[in-house]
């Protein structure tokens, strides 16, 4: 697909690493968290890898401190960068799908949710994101860098008073970013995973901004099953390459 470099940008400017560098066509975002886009090195462009670039990129994450990480596309251009990475002894694991859809498609979603956007997280707001079937540990930190995003509006569905499913939408690089929805399991099936979305589609139209991307695992059939009703298509599929 196109703006494969603005969709990169934009994902990692929803999620933001403590630091980032750029060198020679790959952005490395540099974290000590649990979210893996906020601490791989990814491609900005879905073509051939310079031979080599993986081990100077496994030296500034190790000049850093940290734990070299990579985000590759499961596309024939990285076949050599896959085996590279290979011989090197990483492996590859957490197959994700990259799926894009047009904001105008997102009328498919239609919910009599109540769902209200804020700048800012409600109160309630964490406690379904960090809530029963989520590690606690992982959670707090994905917390705390989507709190870094200078873009992003998170929403929430409060039915009798409290909060039963929530999200995040952010907004750059000309794309509608969408992460973090969690429905209660007392209240899935009731689409409000759905008001979530329209709500988002009517932030971005407001905005002017056309476009969507979100990231779903491979296994969650539930997840793309939703998301198909508003025309979200796989772009690619990346995997964590990882020592």
């Amino acid at each position: 697909m196109d703006d494969v470099e603005s969709l990169e940008r934009a994902t990692i400017a929803a999620v933001p690493p403590r630091a980032q560098e750029e060198m020679a066509g790959w952005l490395l975002a540099l974290d000590t968290g649990t979210v893996g886009r906020a601490r791989s090195a990814v491609p900005l462009r879905h073509e051939p890898a310079v031979a080599g670039m993986p081990r100077l990129i496994e030296a500034r994450y190790r000049a850093h401190g940290l734990p070299p990480e990579f985000r590759v596309a499961r596309l024939d251009c990285f076949r050599g960068l896959q085996q590279e990475l290979a011989a090197m002894g990483y492996s590859a694991c957490k197959p994700t799908l990259v799926q894009v859809s047009a904001i105008d498609r997102f009328t498919a979603f239609r919910s009599h949710a109540q769902v209200t956007v804020a700048a800012d997280p409600p109160d309630g707001w964490s406690g379904v994101f960090l809530g029963e079937g989520f590690d606690p540990v992982d959670g707090a930190s994905r917390m705390g860098i989507l709190r870094r995003s200078r873009d992003s509006v998170y929403a929430a569905v409060r039915i009798d008073g409290q909060v039963r499913a929530v999200g995040t939408a952010c907004f750059s690089h000309g794309w509608c970013g969408i992460h973090g929805m969690r429905t209660l399991p007392s209240h899935r099936g009731q689409g409000l995973a759905s008001g979530i979305l329209a709500a988002f589609a009517r932030e971005a139209a407001s905005r002017g901004v056309a476009r969507a991307y979100l990231q779903v695992e491979e296994g969650n059939e539930g997840a793309q099953s939703l998301y198909r009703q508003g025309g979200f298509a796989t772009a690619w599929t990346y995997e964590y390459w990882k020592a």
